[in-house]
């Protein structure tokens, strides 16, 4: 069944998400992080980084969290207001001067080469998001006054604690019963909680999602829906295989309507082949592989893939144009640093027509 998206013109929001956002620290190039004399810094979480890409690109984009009013918390509002994305229901708490009561998280990321792969070392215990409770948020009066296109969060704010994922339950039965098109990126993270976990928590998700968008090890570890053909370090994704496990998702969920994921099979920590597919109506769509990918960053490549994704969606383009474009979008985005898009909507057509990288003068 087709998705029933709510027109532009009775709702305040396109598009609203809820999740945190962490300050990185990186290494200037592909230092280490504990021989390095400086860290560059940037701001990125997984449902921030949807938002913020989708307001460079002309929606109304709004973005839900729990921010310390502190000079770091100042500093991931600055970056959001750069984007045009609304701060307006973000829950400010105040800064007991030693972070103990509540915190904005880090990241140490460093960027690897060759057989050395990128890692991220995180700093992001009792944070003031991971202290979100349910009722801190008035989702009816945002999905019944304010109206909402699309809501999107996932599997990384859901991880966070146990109120988290007791909030992400709350909002999306509230955007499920407003008609809100409701997404949710699986993003496992096995740095905060097991497969078992993210599976018990995830099933009780489902039946209020309609897009579910992941990467090759996310539909198993999140919903426990294993890939034929496919090896332990997945090095290989045969795509029949992803096609069959889709298949299952949505016979076992009948009440989502697209599926979208992402193939990443890693060359060097460098090159990447990237792709996507997507399921929409009972069809599928490939996207064209980008093969031997160079990057500069892979990290924020899935919600480069998802934005661009949900974007196509929001615009009535066709299924093939949706998948084209979060694809593209995703390859892009790992061409610069930090998590969050730096590319421009003529990039990312230029991308899905065919272009080349040759210089522009």
């Amino acid at each position: 069944m087709a998705l029933n998206i709510k027109s532009a013109t009775e709702c305040e929001f396109d598009l609203l998400t809820l999740g945190e956002c962490m300050i990185r620290l990186s290494p200037p190039g592909h230092q280490r992080i504990e021989l390095t004399p400086l860290f560059e810094a940037y701001a990125g979480g997984g449902e921030y980084n949807v938002s913020y890409a989708l307001a460079r690109y002309g929606l109304r984009t709004g973005w839900i969290s729990r921010l310390v009013d502190n000079p770091l918390g100042h500093f991931i509002r600055n970056h959001a207001n750069a984007s045009g994305m609304d701060l307006s229901e973000v829950i400010w708490v105040p800064y007991d001067g030693s972070g103990r009561a509540d915190r904005i998280g880090l990241n140490f990321t460093e960027v690897g080469m060759g057989v050395r792969a990128s890692v991220t070392l995180y700093d992001r215990g009792h944070t003031a998001v991971a202290h979100m409770k349910p009722g801190e948020v008035d989702w009816p009066r945002i999905f019944s006054r304010r109206k909402i296109r699309w809501f999107h969060t996932g599997g990384i704010f859901t991880a966070l604690s146990d109120s988290c994922a007791d909030v992400a339950l709350e909002s999306m039965k509230a955007a499920h019963e407003a008609g809100t098109i409701v997404s949710y990126d699986l993003n496992f993270r096995s740095k905060l909680w097991s497969s078992n976990k993210a599976i018990e928590v995830t099933k009780k998700l489902v039946p209020y999602i309609h897009v579910l968008i992941g990467n090759e090890e996310d539909f198993q570890k999140v919903l426990g829906f294993e890939v034929e053909g496919a090896d332990e370090q997945l090095s290989s994704l045969p795509i029949e295989g992803y096609k069959k496990m889709v298949k299952k998702v949505v016979a076992t969920y009948p009440n989502i309507n697209a599926v979208g994921t992402t193939l990443r099979e890693v060359v060097s920590g460098l090159v990447n082949n990237w792709s996507a597919i997507m399921y929409y109506d009972g069809t599928f769509y490939e996207s064209r592989k980008y093969a031997n990918l160079e990057i500069e960053d892979r990290v924020g490549g899935g919600d480069g893939f998802c934005s661009g994704f949900v974007y196509g969606l929001l615009h009535g383009m066709n299924p093939q144009e949706c998948v084209e474009m979060g694809t593209a979008h995703g390859a892009l985005l790992q061409s610069t640093r930090g998590d969050t898009s730096m590319v421009t909507m003529e990039e990312i057509k230029h991308v899905m027509g065919g272009g080349s990288a040759r210089i522009k003068r």
